[in-house]
Parts: C-alpha cells; sequence; structure tokens
C-alpha cells in the first residue's frame, strides 16, 4: 500500500507529529464517517457543501441532483472535501491549553463525472452503504429515468493528508498545582431505536442490518 502523498498541501505546518502517511489510517477515517464537506468556487465564491459520501478502494464518491449547481462545477476545478470526527473535549487547567481530540482527513483532486451507468450505480451503492451497510441489498434499485436525474461524481484519493490528537491536555508545569480539574470528556455517536415510516405497511419488522447498529 503506497504512502500518503506528501505536497505543499498535505504537509502539516503545525504539530506535523498528528500527522499520519499510513494510508489505510485514511480509509479508517473515511470509513468511518457518513458526512463530508465539499469545497469549491461558485461564481467567484467559495462554498463548503455537506454531503453524504462513500469509498471504494482509492476513489471517493459522492452524489446530488443533476442541476445542483455543486455538482456541475466540480468536475471543472480542483475540490477540497473533508471529513472529521469529534472524539472529545479536551479540558485544561488554562483556558489556553483547551483542545479536543479528533481524527480528521483532508482531500484534493478534480471530480471525474461518472456517466456509464453501470459505474453510476457502483458509486450510488457504495454511498448508500456508507450510511447505512447492508441497505442496498434489500431496497429497490434506481429505475433508468431516476439514473438519469443523479449526478455522481468520483474524486482519487491521490492527494490527501491526515490529523489526528489524542490524549490528555498538555499544561504549562506551573499550572499542574491549580485546583482546578483537566481531563477528557469524550464524545460518542450513537444510534436510537429506528423510528418507522407512518405509511410503514403493517407486519414488516426492522431489518437486522439496520436493528444491528442500535445503541443499547
Amino acid at each position: 500500500m503506497t504512502p500518503l502523498s506528501s505536497t505543499t498541501r498535505t504537509r502539516l505546518g503545525r504539530h506535523a507529529e498528528r500527522s499520519s502517511t499510513d494510508r489505510s489510517v485514511l480509509y479508517e477515517i473515511l470509513d468511518a464517517g457518513m458526512i463530508c464537506h465539499l469545497g469549491l468556487i461558485l461564481d467567484g465564491t467559495p462554498r463548503v457543501i455537506p454531503t453524504g459520501y462513500g469509498r471504494l478502494d482509492d476513489t471517493l464518491y459522492i452524489h446530488g441532483s443533476t442541476g445542483a449547481s455543486s455538482l456541475l462545477a466540480g468536475p471543472s476545478q480542483e475540490v477540497c472535501v473533508t471529513v472529521t470526527h469529534l472524539d472529545g473535549i479536551v479540558l485544561a487547567r488554562s483556558v489556553y491549553h483547551h483542545s479536543i481530540n479528533y481524527r480528521s482527513a483532508v482531500i484534493y483532486g478534480t471530480p471525474q463525472a461518472v456517466t456509464d451507468p453501470d459505474a453510476k450505480l457502483t458509486g450510488l451503492r457504495v454511498i448508500t452503504e456508507q450510511l447505512a451497510p447492508g441497505q442496498w441489498d434489500v431496497a429497490r434499485e434506481p429505475t433508468r429515468k431516476e439514473l438519469a436525474a443523479v449526478a455522481v461524481l468520483a474524486i482519487p484519493l491521490s492527494e490527501a493528508s491526515v490529523k489526528i490528537r489524542q490524549g490528555p491536555p498538555s499544561d504549562e508545569d506551573s499550572d499542574y498545582a491549580l485546583d482546578v480539574w483537566a481531563g477528557v470528556l469524550p464524545v460518542q455517536q450513537t444510534f436510537g431505536p429506528p423510528s418507522p415510516d407512518p405509511l410503514l405497511r403493517p407486519g414488516i419488522p426492522v431489518p437486522g442490518h439496520i436493528a444491528h447498529r442500535v445503541t443499547s
């Protein structure tokens, strides 16, 4: 597995020790997320669009309406995609040393519009499985008309950076004598009980691939 690229955009200027060039770490961060932020220029101004995504090997897929200006403009320029997980609030003895524990990925690249029907279905399956693993196999696949109304972009993972901060606060030596609580307040994302569609026909149970994600 090739390491992550080292470019002027992916090299960290501060806290270089928090970076990683291990491509598997990038995969772990992307695979654990569900929402990315797509940054690009629209009509001469910067836009950052939150959207769902999915990863297959070294390709990141995003999708939306064929009329979405962000997806129409994407293939004509370089974009920046970010994914961030907040893992904890780091509470220090001084305000200056408060921080957060996190895992983040930043990806640069020029998206490619996916137009081949089979390739587009693959991209949509990857995005669907990112949000709800197992759902593609039980839901109806898009019709030809629905497929034509959806735009899918593929972004290569050839230029990316990873930054991670974990652990307790780093206070000044003189502050350790202060009577101030310090530590980490963990942050976790959980899934609640599934809420059925009001129009759901009676007798259809929650499928196992959804039920098992509920946090007890």
